[in-house]
């Protein structure tokens, strides 16, 4: 298949489906209110599609982007409500929040300890990793509970800053489990995305956090315009700027085209995939404050099947799930479409379980004409 013609195929495809949802449905899909709704859904989506962009591009994969996401919003949710000294909140929630206070000086300690294990080589990791949780477990039994009441404003905002750093810790975890003990991505994500599920469920027993104020960055609008749509066309830019002028976007993709050609070449792979899962991490926690914000709730079960429908964004949008190829721009008209397609079979009467086999079945399509296409390019060489 032409490069030009397969570049073409995602745009052409997007305006096909509009058209067609035009005409099946002219008077509920032909509206401003509707393409606003469907681009403000796309926000969360999309921002998380920048991250998986990259992921994908480097030969790797992250399934546990929707329970990252539910784990980051509870994590908000509950800091809320735990600083403004809300009701009803479980003690694992009230725990964490504490364990967030005392990240800073935890971690001071452990860099600390780490300058003392230098002689000790193989024993320093074990430091690093014993001395936060012993700081955190003092301090939060001495003082925690001294704490006073924060204004719910404020309070707000210091959980959107732990819901990021909690994104920002899952993909450094992804990212270190992947570097340091080799593992393949598909193994570890599958397994933190039960894992971060799991704590999701029991930060609250299962309950969701209301959070009725916190309306600011999914509900607020700038001239007419969705902030969450702004949030996302700054993350694509970034994201765009990355991959095409930075260093990391070019080992990147050199990561992604040939792994040990890279390496040979210079290149700190370990210590570039770290940051590529670590910035995914990051962007999963901002989606997550966007719908969290959307729906003035944390809620575990935020996220569920969300990891299809990103891979399919990326995957539609011209990248390859071997590695080495993908853009920004394609993964926002790859997330256009899944996007309008989800709305469009909505507004059909389609149930969610048949738009799942759908959005399944597109994936499969995918990359059956991705790997033809790489067939064919090397029978021509």
């Amino acid at each position: 298949m032409n490069r030009f013609i397969r570049q073409l195929l995602p745009f052409g495809t997007l305006i096909l489906l509009i058209a067609a949802l035009s005409a099946l449905e002219p008077d509920s899909f032909l509206t401003a209110e509707n393409f606003f709704n469907v681009l403000s859904r796309s926000s969360v989506n999309g921002i998380i599609a920048m991250g998986m962009t990259a992921v994908i591009i480097s030969g790797g994969i992250d399934l546990s982007v929707g329970s990252m996401m539910a784990l980051a919003g509870m994590v908000a949710g509950g800091t809320m409500l735990c600083l403004a000294k809300t009701q009803g909140v479980h003690w694992l929630s009230d725990s964490l929040v504490a364990a967030f206070a005392e990240i800073p000086l935890a971690t001071a300690i452990a860099l600390i300890g780490i300058r003392l294990a230098r002689r000790l080589r193989g024993w320093r990791w074990l430091v690093l990793a014993i001395a936060p949780v012993l700081t955190i477990l003092a301090v939060h039994g001495l003082f925690w509970r001294t704490f006073p009441q924060v204004p719910m404003s404020a309070a707000l905002w210091i959980g959107t800053v732990a819901g990021l750093w909690m994104g920002l810790l899952c993909g450094l975890l992804n990212g270190g489990l992947i570097t340091r003990l080799n593992l393949p991505p598909f193994i570890v994500t599958l397994g933190t995305m039960s894992a971060f599920r799991g704590i999701s469920y029991v930060m609250n027993d299962g309950m969701m956090f209301d959070v009725p104020t916190y309306t600011f960055l999914g509900q607020s609008t700038v001239a007419s315009i969705p902030v969450n749509v702004l949030i996302f066309l700054a993350i694509a830019l970034l994201g765009f700027f990355i991959l095409r002028y930075m260093p990391l976007g070019r080992y990147t993709y050199a990561i992604g085209s040939n792994r040990q050609a890279a390496y040979h070449a210079g290149v700190n792979v370990n210590r570039n995939l770290l940051i590529i899962y670590a910035l995914t991490g990051l962007f999963v926690g901002l989606a997550a404050m966007i719908a969290t914000s959307r729906t003035v709730s944390a809620q575990p079960t935020a996220g569920v099947s969300l990891e299809l429908d990103v891979i399919a964004a990326v995957v539609i949008g011209g990248a390859s799930l071997s590695g080495g190829r993908g853009t920004v721009v394609g993964t926002i008209i790859g997330t256009l479409l899944i996007s309008f397609l989800r709305n469009g079979l909505t507004l059909l009467g389609i149930s969610t379980n048949i738009q799942l086999v759908v959005i399944g079945a597109i994936i499969i399509g995918a990359v059956a004409l991705d790997q033809m296409a790489r067939a064919k390019a090397i029978d021509s060489r």
